[in-house]
Formats: structure tokens, sequence, C-alpha cells
């Protein structure tokens, strides 16, 4: 069993204890090679955001600057909620005027690079083709340029986008597409991919095995999702106050089954962490019992069996049994 790449938790977690890795996905989002490439990195303090509404957590995933003195802003961002683009700009921003104290001054100020991954579409091929305009590759690189010659003059704040949904069918043929590979499927795996190419991308992967986390890490792991799906929640009921009520009714009772579906995924996930994490493995008639039970109340009660249990027929075994 593997972690899910795209929580919050995970994410933060696995880049910003191996400084290498968060270079390797940088290098090959940002296409930094040779001489350009990024070989030693200092993180800098996770960045307290105002609370905005939809905001999924205030604060930013990982921080850090190169030797050259850029600053990246690396976020996950799996909903996309009201003024998205403005608050990727406005973040990256943030962190380039940030840069400068009182009396300091102009020369001091280092580019800034936002890099954000996302789980959703930002500009569809289908939009872009009515607008008739050239459809958004999965990975975007984003920076002001003179609007007649295209002269890219202002780099001093740029933008990269790797927008999942795009991934293409098929083997990854280029290191961004193999990391948006990485970010949607990991958590399917139920073993090491045998032909994953050895560096970053392997030892990512290693560090995603559930087994690698705490009990503390995996209740985070938990608590993350949760509020992923209650802001998810939030932003559907802001949509059905839109709609006609008797609509609206109909699609609160929607959504609310869908936030307990989340809830439930989520709590499942948890369990089969924990039994991982203490070498417990189902069987596959009993990881089809966890995985088919529509209850919360139970996955709560294995969970909490989970943590002392000596077998998985223990955490399962009905009361009084």
């Amino acid at each position: 069993m593997f972690a899910d790449l795209k929580n919050d938790f995970v994410f933060r977690t696995i880049f910003t204890r191996r400084p290498d890795l968060l270079c390797g996905l940088l290098n090959d989002l940002l296409e930094r090679q040779g001489d350009q490439a990024i070989t030693e990195i200092e993180y800098l303090p996770s960045e307290q955001l105002p609370l905005a509404q939809g905001a999924k957590y205030s604060i930013l995933d990982v921080r850090c600057r190169e030797r050259s003195g850029v600053t990246f802003v690396v976020e996950m961002q799996l909903l996309h909620v009201a003024g998205f683009g403005n608050r990727v700009v406005y973040n990256a921003c943030r962190a380039y005027a940030g840069q400068l104290g009182p009396g300091d001054p102009y020369t001091k100020l280092a580019d800034v690079v936002a890099v954000t991954i996302c789980d959703f579409t930002l500009w569809p091929d289908d939009a872009q083709d009515a607008a008739g305009l050239p459809r958004v590759p999965m990975l975007s690189r984003w920076n002001m340029a003179e609007r007649t010659s295209g002269s890219p003059g202002l780099l001093q704040v740029q933008y990269a986008f790797l927008e999942l949904p795009k991934l293409p069918p098929g083997p990854p043929r280029t290191p961004a597409a193999l990391w948006a590979w990485l970010f949607v499927h990991t958590k399917k795996l139920t073993a090491m991919p045998p032909d994953l190419p050895p560096g970053p991308y392997r030892e990512v992967v290693e560090l995603a095995k559930e087994a690698m986390f705490t009990w503390s890490e995996v209740d985070a792991i938990r608590k993350v999702f949760d509020e992923i799906e209650l802001t998810r929640l939030h932003i559907e009921q802001e949509v059905a106050k839109g709609v006609a009520k008797g609509q609206a009714e109909i699609l609160a009772k929607g959504l609310a089954k869908g936030l307990e579906r989340g809830r439930l995924a989520g709590r499942v996930d948890a369990l089969l962490t924990v039994l991982a994490r203490r070498g417990l493995e189902p069987t596959p008639e009993q990881r089809a019992r966890i995985e088919g039970c529509g209850d919360v109340g139970w996955i709560d009660r294995w969970f909490d069996r989970a943590i002392t249990a000596t077998s998985v027929a223990e955490v399962l075994e009905a009361p009084g049994s």
C-alpha cells in the first residue's frame, strides 16, 4: 500500500525531508539542466497566509531558495476554488516583495518561481478551442512578455502549472509526465513498478509506502483528507445556493452523500495504512470486506482495534464473538 502523493501532508512531508527529491522535481518541471540545474536548496519557513473563503489550507506546501537566490513556491492544489489564479499570483508576488526589509535596495530582489501541481484542469482544451486559442499543455510555463514582439523581458516572477488530468494515456514519455504519472497513480500501486527509472522517482515511491509513516502521521493524513472533503463540500454548497430551491434540496442531499463517501474512503485508507504499518496483511476476502463496508462507525472501530490487534481477523471480529 502506498500513500496518495497528492495529499498535502504526504506531499509536504516527503519533499521537505528530502531536498534532493525536491531539486529533482523542480529541475524536471522547470527544465533546468546542466549548469542551470538546481543542486542545492535552503528551505524557508512555512508562510502563514490570510484565510480566505474556500481556502484549502492556510500554509503553503513548500518554500525554498537556491544558492543564486531564486525562491520557489511549490504547492499541491486539489480543489479549483474561486479566485485560484489570483491566489497563485498573490502568493508569488508576496514572496517577491517579502524579500525586502526597510531601507533595502531593490537590487536585493531575486526571482520567484511559483510551481503549482493541480488535480484539476485550469485551461480545458474545449474552452481553448471554442475561443480560437492554442491548447495549453499539461506542463505550462508563464511569465510577463511584451505584447507585440513577445519578448520575455520581465522574468522576475514566473509560474509553472502541472495539470494532472491532462496526463496522456500510456507510458510517460517526458520527466514532467513521469512526475504527473506518479502523482496520479502511486496511491493505486501494490508494488514498486519494475520499469520505474532509478533516482528521485523510485525514491519518492519508496517514501510513499504507508508503512513508512508513524501513527501520528497516519492520523494527520486522515485529517487533511477530511479537511479537503469539507472544503469541497463548502464550495459545492456555495454553488448550490444559486440553484432553485427544489433543485438545491436535491443537490444538497447528493452533496451530503458525496461527502460521506469521501470521508468513508479516507477512513478506509487510514485503516489499511495502520494494518500495513503493523505488518498485518489482509486476505483478499478481508480487504474486500473493509473496502466494501459502508459504515464509517465500523471503520473507526476497526481502526482503533488495529492499533493493538495481533491479526486482521481480530480487528474485524464482531462484538461478543
